[in-house]
């Protein structure tokens, strides 16, 4: 039920920038879902989560070079959790979690891109 749309997010921060005086902004959640997963292969193969946080941190840096006060960006989020609307079917964490076998973590390749993307 999302789409993804990282020009819209420079648009947004750069309206928000002329219309509010220029705040300063911090993006507590971003992160991108991905459902249907049948394995833990399939689980930690992310490649779309990794493309959505290319397009959105490039999205954040265009904002900033004109003019905007971005300070910080939280991903949603680090471990696979509940959401409210989907229970534990959307995966949006960066980690993997494997609920029907003891809360077994496991990095998925979104977590290893951003640990080389922060360097």
């Amino acid at each position: 039920f999302f789409y993804v749309y990282p020009k819209g997010l420079t648009e947004l921060l750069v309206h928000v920038k002329k219309n509010y005086k220029n705040p300063t902004i911090y993006i507590t959640e971003n992160g991108y879902d991905e459902s249907n997963i049948n394995s833990l292969e399939q689980a930690i193969r992310d490649t779309k989560r990794i493309k959505f946080y290319i397009g959105h941190f490039k999205a954040v840096k265009a904002a900033i070079e004109k003019g905007v006060d971005v300070r910080g960006f939280l991903a949603w989020t680090f471990l696979d959790t509940f959401e409210w609307t989907a229970g534990f079917t959307e995966k949006f964490g960066i980690i993997y979690v494997d609920f029907k076998n003891g809360l077994k973590r496991y990095p998925k390749h979104s977590a290893h891109w951003l640990k080389q993307f922060l360097k």
